[in-house]
């Protein structure tokens, strides 16, 4: 006997057998039961998740010799038929092929006609977005009110092309793409029935590489039997598919965890010297990122059996957060851009060394407390280190923090709006090490806004703020009546943060309501007012402009005055 493939010997013969569709499977079985029946269905869903399958099951439940039932007895020639090809009564047909008017009418032909064998004629048109226009408007009469003994199946990949009117004649089912766990089971099953050996880490593989797919996965299980010699084991699966080596990946976020530049380019040219794709490893480095955030967050999510489990539990204890979610969007980035580097080298280490770059803020502060403690003399702000300071410009640094702590001691200058200035002396010395002076808040709000605070979506509320008063702790804030609605809970969280980032403390922020407010915004439209009106009386009073109104009629376009 010939072999058979598994995506056909393991097809499934029942609803109770069909694995990851459970929402469709309710639905049929119940309305089975309850003699429910609609006339036609259509089944949509990506390649490989069960469309024909449903159709033939469904084909079996209406057709069962015991009758209508959601659990088909599989031994009475109706069952035995459909599964073998050969009952008359159910008809496949490919519409990528047949898809023409006159196709369409040489099956409303045989429609006319009652089933031989069966209890009702059963047409089950796969991929039916590939018919013509004329196709569907021949079909449309027919599918809306069709015979009592016949009924339609319809299965799509891109039910978006299929005309409404046919959508509207169906009972829609979307057939929803398989989750990885999900494939893993089935596909051990498979192989323990099969008498196949296996690596779990190699099934796994399959089942990620599968996209969704129980077909896909099955085939690739049937390639996968045939490469390794009627074993699935992990290496010979990673060749096969040309994944990259997980060990490569774990050793690569060690070295941007150490900062050990040298370390990632060796990695880098390792791999190149393997013919690795590193579009793959970048791919594979975001699937990898994405683990290490789920056991983050949710280490129960990481199976127990996955190989690499504690190496994912112990990134996660080690990398923060907000790293982590860096690095994910680098390497989104860098897989969207590696198409315009010069080669696919360059494109995955300057990526690497784009990490490399955005170096953690509390690596960099750590670094800095030690300086600072070998050194107390010397201060250099937290929020300013993201390159090596030049001679000149630390010697200023030094020189502006001597008479700023000079000036604070003898008690001769005091810089503050409010009744508390926010100033940090020598006597304190937790505010004095870890503070630097350029991020002392002077009062002037706007400059704040505008130029140090990374606002992002919070920009409209700061821009929309007056302060009123400030002290270490706190910063009190006006907001007008018309702007109020800036004020929602997400708004005002972004800008706290982003206040508590510049300053590198906690700042409870006060918000108040009233009629008006001085706010960056207002000074801005003042600013720009001023400006326009300025530019408007230069022209106006300039002489060569009045000389070619008065001598040519000229006449200034309106609003084409710009201030420069």
């Amino acid at each position: 006997m010939s072999y058979q493939v598994l995506a056909r010997k393991y097809r499934p013969k029942s609803f109770e057998t069909l694995v990851g569709q459970a929402h469709v499977v309710r639905a049929l079985s119940n309305a089975l039961d309850q003699q429910r029946l609609h006339h036609a269905y259509l089944f949509t869903g990506t390649r490989g998740v069960g469309k024909t399958t449903l159709a033939r099951i469904l084909a079996k439940s209406l057709n069962c010799e015991t009758g209508i039932t959601a659990k088909p007895c599989g031994i009475c020639n109706a069952c035995t038929g459909i599964d073998a090809d050969r009952f008359i009564d159910y008809i496949e047909i490919n519409a990528a092929s047949t898809r023409g008017i006159d196709d369409v009418r040489t099956l409303l032909e045989q429609a006319t006609y009652a089933p031989t064998q069966g209890r009702f004629k059963i047409f089950m048109l796969d991929e039916v977005h590939q018919l013509t226009k004329e196709a569907f408007n021949a079909l449309l009469k027919t599918l809306e009110e069709p015979p009592a003994h016949i009924k339609f199946i319809l299965g799509t990949t891109d039910p978006q092309k299929v005309p409404v009117t046919v959508l509207s004649r169906c009972l829609q089912f979307n057939l929803r793409q398989m989750a990885s766990p999900t494939i893993s089971e089935h596909l051990k099953n498979v192989l323990s029935q099969e008498q196949i050996g296996f690596e779990p880490a190699a099934v796994h593989l399959i089942a990620r590489a599968a996209a969704g797919s129980m077909r896909d996965a099955l085939s690739l299980t049937d390639q996968a039997i045939a490469y390794g010699n009627q074993t699935v084991n992990e290496a010979e699966v990673r060749s096969m598919l040309g994944t990259i080596d997980q060990n490569y990946l774990f050793e690569v976020i060690h070295a941007l965890l150490a900062q050990d530049g040298v370390a990632l380019i060796e990695k880098a040219k390792q791999m190149e010297a393997r013919s690795i794709s590193f579009e793959a490893a970048l791919n594979d480095l975001a699937n990898l990122l994405h683990q290490i955030a789920m056991a983050q967050t949710v280490p129960d999510s990481i199976a127990n059996d996955l190989p690499e489990r504690a190496l994912l539990l112990d990134l996660a204890a080690k990398l923060s957060a907000e790293t982590l979610q860096l690095y994910y969007q680098i390497t989104l980035l860098g897989r969207r851009d590696i198409g315009l580097a010069p080669d696919e080298y360059a494109g995955f280490t300057m990526t690497l060394l784009r990490m490399l770059a955005f170096a953690p803020t509390e690596k960099v502060a750590a670094k800095i407390t030690e300086k600072s403690a070998s050194n107390p003399q010397t201060t250099v702000p937290c929020q300013a280190v993201t390159a090596p300071t030049k001679p000149t410009e630390a010697k200023k640094i030094e020189a502006k923090q001597s008479k700023t702590i000079e000036d604070d001691a003898t008690g001769q200058k005091h810089s503050s709006t409010g009744p508390q200035a926010n100033i940090y002396t020598a006597s304190n010395p937790a505010f004095s090490a870890n503070i630097p002076s350029e991020t002392f808040f002077d009062g002037h709000w706007k400059k704040l806004v505008e130029q140090n605070l990374k606002l992002g979506l919070a920009r409209a509320l700061a821009q929309n703020c007056e302060l009123i008063s400030h002290d270490q702790t706190s910063f009190t804030l006006r907001v007008a009546e018309n702007q109020k609605h800036l004020l929602s809970a997400s708004y005002q969280d972004k800008l706290s943060s982003a206040i508590n980032e510049y300053y590198g403390r906690k700042i409870r922020l006060n918000f108040e309501i009233d009629a008006e407010a001085n706010t960056p915004a207002k000074q801005n439209s003042n600013e720009k007012a001023v400006a326009q009106s300025g530019a408007e009386a230069a022209i106006m009073g300039d002489p060569f402009v009045q000389d070619l109104m008065q001598k040519f009629g000229a006449q200034i376009i309106p609003n084409s005055i710009k201030p420069n």
